[in-house]
């Protein structure tokens, strides 16, 4: 057929670092929701491991201000850990102030 090519060499003039770089950098940074569909978990799965509504679920994916220990519950949940870092020109510091947090609870209006 006219206009086709076989795959390979649509790939062979790729740059493969900055592909690779690419997919580092949007795994890296990415949203509650994002987060959670790349582990492959529902809302209510996650609902479910949090002891509250898929509603409130989907309202802390949508938040952008929140009470550290939830986010920390909600990352848990996933099987993950939470750590802040603060960023600084000569270097990173993580913030243990967090670290001792006793369990958050999160309340079904997803207030948190």
């Amino acid at each position: 057929m006219a206009g086709h090519k076989p795959f390979g060499a649509l790939i062979a003039g790729l740059d493969r670092p900055r592909v690779e770089a690419k997919k580092t950098a949007l795994r890296t940074r990415m949203t509650l929701a994002e987060l959670r569909a790349a582990r492959r978990m529902t809302q209510e799965r996650l609902a479910e491991t949090l002891q509250v509504k898929q509603p409130a679920v989907a309202k802390i994916e949508k938040r952008t201000d929140m009470y550290v220990g939830n986010l920390r519950r909600f990352v848990e949940a996933m099987g993950g850990e939470l750590h802040i870092t603060a960023r600084f020109a000569d270097g990173d510091v993580e913030i243990a102030n967090f670290a001792d947090l006793g369990e958050p609870v999160l309340e079904e209006t997803g207030a948190a």
